[in-house]
């Protein structure tokens, strides 16, 4: 099993390409991101290399000028790593690290590093460990370069080449144990989801850092791990919860992130079930985010490809505590552009029209809150009603006031 690690402040830089399905601004926003997850796993960036390509190089993702040129600042600079924002091929890994001589990471294996350092449970650490060795078992090769430099002779290439096809079969083995070990847990939280009986249940989802786990506790009055780093919280967690007179069952569920890696979305099947079996999906959105609108889109994304995108859903747009723009001047007749777009303008965008149940607050301060519950306990209620036709006793008109006066 993996051991949780503590990071020490390392320096790093970051690369990125611009390319036809990636232009200037999308990577700039692209590397901001990187270096949000590079602090979160335990770095500091010193400076950013972009290139504009047809296509990734490869040999090396990048061209050999760049390379070179990366090379001599990381020297010079006594940089320790170096993270491209995309994901690396096992070739491209091993001509970098044999160019550059220091430790090349790729978006996936710094999500995975983070991973590692958050997972609490036995059972997050399992999925976490199956996620790295499914991404190491391809590029087992590179971690055997130092055997280069005995420049072959008697007997020194095929134990090496037999050590590292031992290696591989000892990790085949480990991901198939990890796998098992996983089917045994996976029914043990079916059970559980079973044993919940007919209890409406919901689940917080959305991309990472918006505020769920902060919500769910403002909610549930519980005391979920919350901080503003990227992947705070990895286990799922489920509260009960009762607004007014309504029970319910509230999960709190790990953030999704874009160029999500696909070993991640496998091992973490079990986590993402409690979205699929979710009645009723609260996507939390980062309204102060000035790309909120492409991680509601990567968000919807994922939904779509674990097959909940269809579930009954609210909007819940949140850390208007935090929101800014720039308001033009009135003799100003250049273009707007979304910096001067304000709360109430966008409120009245798409917003307006969409047909899921809409609602903007602040999980800190509580703005809105009384709205909010409101809205839950009217969706809720739908389901609720369909699946208990004959208990009515229980849906008294919602009353925010009386709410408030219970709390106090």
């Amino acid at each position: 099993m993996l051991e949780k690690k503590e990071h020490n402040y390392e320096k790093a830089v970051l690369v990125g390409v611009i390319t036809q399905n990636q232009d200037e601004e999308k990577l700039t926003e692209y590397l901001d991101e990187l270096e949000f997850l590079a602090f979160t796993a335990g770095a500091t960036v010193q400076k950013r290399f972009t290139q504009k390509l047809t296509q990734p190089d490869s040999k090396t993702f990048i061209g050999s000028g760049k390379a070179i040129e990366i090379k001599e600042y990381v020297k010079e600079n006594e940089i320790g790593t170096v993270i491209f924002d995309d994901e690396l091929s096992p070739s491209q890994l091993k001509n970098l690290e044999r160019e550059m001589e220091v430790k090349i990471l790729d978006r996936t294996n710094l999500i995975l590093d983070i991973f590692a350092q958050r997972a609490q449970t036995s059972y997050a650490r399992t999925q976490v460990e199956l996620a790295q060795y499914q991404y190491l078992l391809p590029r087992l090769t590179r971690m055997w370069t130092h055997l280069e430099r005995q420049k072959g002779g008697i007997g020194m290439r095929g134990p090496g080449e037999t050590e590292i096809e031992t290696d591989r079969r000892i990790i085949r083995d480990r991901i198939t144990l990890l796998k098992e070990k996983l089917k045994t847990i996976d029914k043990q939280m079916a059970t559980q989801r079973n044993n919940r009986g007919k209890v409406v249940r919901a689940a917080l989802v959305g991309y990472t850092n918006v505020g769920k786990s902060t919500l769910m506790n403002s909610i549930s009055k519980s005391e979920v791990f919350a901080e503003n780093k990227l992947f705070a919280t990895l286990d799922t967690t489920v509260r009960k919860v009762v607004i007014g007179n309504l029970p319910f069952l509230l999960t709190d569920t790990v953030g999704f992130i874009r160029k999500l890696p696909t070993q991640l979305v496998e091992s973490f099947k079990s986590t993402l079930d409690e979205v699929r079996e979710a009645d009723l999906l609260i996507h939390v959105v980062d309204i102060s985010h000035e790309s909120f609108e492409d991680h509601i889109e990567s968000v919807n994304h994922i939904l779509m490809e674990i097959n909940a995108h269809q579930k009954p859903m609210i909007m819940i747009f949140n850390k208007i505590d935090d929101f800014s723009y720039e308001k033009k001047d009135e003799d100003d007749l250049t273009p707007s552009t979304r910096k001067n777009i304000s709360l109430e303008e966008w409120k009245k965008t798409w917003m307006a029209k969409s047909k899921y149940p809409t609602v903007f607050i602040s999980a800190l301060t509580k703005e809105n809150f009384p709205e909010m519950k409101k809205m839950i306990y009217d969706e809720v209620m739908k389901i609720h009603i369909s699946r208990f036709p004959y208990n009515d006793f229980l849906f008294e008109y919602f009353d925010n006031d009386e709410e408030e006066e219970r709390n106090n």
